[in-house]
């Protein structure tokens, strides 16, 4: 089973609507962790794909956004200060706390590694932190544009350029980031830090480390960078850091076989809305975590499959394992089996297969027509058998008999 990823939107500080990746590990989930970007990027940077990557690996759900008027997200970037990007931060602790679980890892990447230590005593649940490249104090991010500092003072505002592009810069974020005090939060932490920085950062200097975790009580580590740019543009730069982190959180989230929970007491499957959408919905089978969706010409975002998808799924994966169990049990060289399933609704009186029964119920029917591909070298004979052996999946024979849906208010 692969690694998957989700297109998520939860609601931010400033009421829009911030995009979101969820990356889901193939098997069970062992803890979920939230990852900040730096000032003025995006989720999508190389660092934070290859970060997330790794820790996907390792059992790890990682939550990457956009702040509030940057990549896909909604809203001006004017409007936004470091509180509020601390307020989007807590936006989607809250999304993931809802939806999911908590996150016991926050990793925040230059200004975002700021944010995510001014946030993370917000966060009880959490139990490690990580910042790569953050500054100690929230204002050193003005050296980006130090020489338009006078004239945002002066005029309120002023467009200013950032990595190649233009950003509105108001004096209400140079206000706020003057009230921010970095240091005193990190002293008041009582959680595991990992603090990595490169020597050779020349846009957050290293003394910015030392700061850091001079101000943080233990456990802390610091792990140098090395070669690495302040963006971990080099591959080799992004996959260590993505391997130690991994490695390293894995000592504050516990061994994997202790975080699988005993599921018994907890319900087979819940679905609930994400908010994201009209329609999207977060699916938790187990230990397993799912979206569902409506197509966009239904009004959906077309982030999962529909409802009825999903009952295709269950008769294609039902009528495969059935068949392999059979052949297993027999000896049979069967190779490989796969399912197509497609779902349609007829009139009854037009169904050939229905029984006389549904014919007589009138009105229209759900069709589903599988169409079974058996690889092996398998005789005639063989093939039918298999093929009539499909019919005793489970799955088909409740969808033939029907089933009793009970309907109760949780309390």
């Amino acid at each position: 089973m692969a690694a998957t990823a989700q297109r998520v939107t939860f609601n931010g500080s400033l009421g829009e609507d911030l995009a979101a990746r969820l990356d889901l590990p193939a098997g069970p989930v062992r803890a979920y962790a939230l990852f900040a970007h730096c000032f003025t990027c995006s989720k999508d940077i190389f660092a934070a794909a290859r970060i997330t990557g790794e820790l996907s690996k390792r059992g790890i759900a990682v939550l990457r956004f956009d702040f509030t008027g940057l990549g896909q997200s909604g809203g001006d970037f004017a409007n936004t200060n470091f509180s509020s990007n601390v307020a989007d931060l807590l936006k989607a602790v809250d999304f993931l706390r809802a939806r999911y679980e908590a996150p016991r890892i926050m990793i925040g990447h230059s200004l975002g590694g700021a944010a995510v230590l001014t946030a993370a005593g917000d966060v009880p649940e959490l139990a490690a932190i990580v910042t790569i490249g953050a500054p100690a104090d929230a204002e050193h991010v003005v050296h980006n544009f130090h020489a338009d500092v006078s004239r945002i003072e002066s005029e309120g505002e002023a467009k200013v350029s950032l990595a190649g592009r233009d950003f509105t810069i108001k004096k209400q974020f140079l206000d706020d980031l003057k009230g921010q005090a970095v240091p005193d939060r990190v002293g008041a932490l009582r959680k595991a830090l990992l603090v990595m920085h490169s020597p050779r950062d020349d846009t957050v200097g290293i003394d910015n480390a030392r700061r850091i975790y001079d101000a943080a009580k233990h456990p802390k580590s610091f792990v140098s960078l090395d070669t690495a740019d302040h963006l971990l543009r080099g591959r080799a730069d992004a996959v260590y850091a993505a391997e130690v982190i991994a490695s390293w959180a894995s000592r504050y989230i516990g061994a994997e076989e202790e975080s699988t929970a005993d599921m018994a007491d907890q319900p087979e499957v819940t679905v609930m809305e994400t908010g994201g959408g009209k329609f999207q919905q977060a699916v938790k089978a187990g230990r397993h975590r799912l979206l569902a969706d409506e197509p966009e010409s239904f009004g959906g975002l077309d982030t999962g499959p529909t409802p009825y998808d999903f009952l295709s799924i269950g008769l294609g994966a039902c009528t495969a394992m059935t068949i392999r169990m059979y052949a297993e049990r027999k000896g049979i060289p069967l190779e490989r089996v796969s399912v197509d399933v497609n779902h349609g609704k007829l009139h009854a009186a037009d169904c050939e297969e229905c029984t006389d029964e549904q014919k007589e119920r009138g009105g229209k029917i759900d069709r589903f027509e599988r169409a079974i591909t058996l690889e092996g070298d398998l005789n005639e004979a063989t093939r039918k058998r298999l093929l009539e052996i499909a019919d005793k999946c489970p799955v088909h024979r409740t969808l033939e008999a029907g089933a009793a849906v009970v309907t109760r208010e949780k309390s």
